[in-house]
């Protein structure tokens, strides 16, 4: 395991053209690459977003990923990197769609995937309704895969708001804790630092959070903002509101210091529940 990398969030303003949101991955992946990153993250969607459910159902992607794994696939292979694939929408057989984390080794192998667990119903405050349970079908496991340099936790966009989830991540061995996002602006301005920098500090882990940004076709808005947190919850980079590269060189190494001066993941008690 090496102790230092240099990673890339591609933060993305993608549509509902897919061949246009792979082409322009494609690039900014190359950018990165040339720019020294060994892992790149991109963002949810990344290929295919819409504010129309009915939409996105109709342009999921079979159960295989294709043709977008086979392409992202050979990208890594072509750049020799690894890559968090944000997410992309994969057709069940209920009619509704996976929102389908991925992440691929340099070999271009799917080392590991995550099905996002907890659907985003909710209402914005300018009274916008959402309700991804309509069209989406939760997953039901947490995951933890392996790198080069860790091991990593793979979450997507709200699960952000259950740090349940991302403890059990730290307690599995996770170092580096990922959060692909397409979160939206309204909520985003209020609480996407200081959520994604709670998560950092309570499991003493690495946060990256690549984001879509800009707005979308279906009268979508997102906040942007890709953010790589330290375990201290330091920000070591953000993405701003426009699309680009966002690079960060992570000393892994931090992670057990951190742990060790403020070891809270061996402090954990059972309690009974409030009565």
């Amino acid at each position: 395991m090496s102790d230092v990398v240099r990673i890339a969030c591609l933060q993305t303003n993608s549509g509902n053209d897919f061949a246009a949101n792979l082409a322009t991955l494609t690039a900014m992946a190359r950018e990165a690459a040339a720019g020294g990153a060994k892992f790149l993250f991109s963002a949810e969607y990344v290929l295919m977003m819409d504010g129309s459910g009915r939409t996105m159902r109709e342009s999921a992607l079979e159960p295989g990923g294709e043709p977008a794994l086979s392409a992202l696939a050979a990208l890594s292979r072509e750049l020799g990197v690894w890559q968090l694939v944000g997410s992309l929408t994969l057709k069940s057989d209920d009619g509704r769609i996976f929102n389908r984390s991925i992440l691929i080794s340099a070999e271009g192998r799917v080392a590991a995937a995550y099905d996002k667990i907890h659907m985003f119903d909710a209402t914005l405050p300018s009274g916008t309704v959402i309700r991804e349970s309509s069209a989406y079908r939760p997953g039901e496991r947490a995951v933890v895969a392996e790198t080069p340099w860790g091991r990593l936790g793979m979450t997507v966009c709200y699960d952000l708001r259950f740090p349940q989830l991302y403890r059990a991540l730290a307690l599995g061995g996770a170092v580096m804790l990922a959060i692909p996002s397409s979160f939206q602006r309204e909520t985003g301005k209020a609480h996407w630092h200081v959520l994604a920098r709670a998560r950092a500090i309570e499991n003493a882990s690495f946060v990256i959070a690549p984001a879509l940004c800009g707005d979308h076709p279906g009268k979508r808005m997102t906040y942007g903002h890709s953010l790589v947190v330290d375990p201290w919850g330091e920000v070591l980079a953000d993405g701003g509101e426009a699309p680009g590269v966002v690079y960060a060189d992570l000393d892994l190494a931090q992670v057990e210091k951190v742990r060790g001066m403020l070891p809270s993941l061996t402090h954990d008690r059972p309690f009974a529940p409030p009565g």
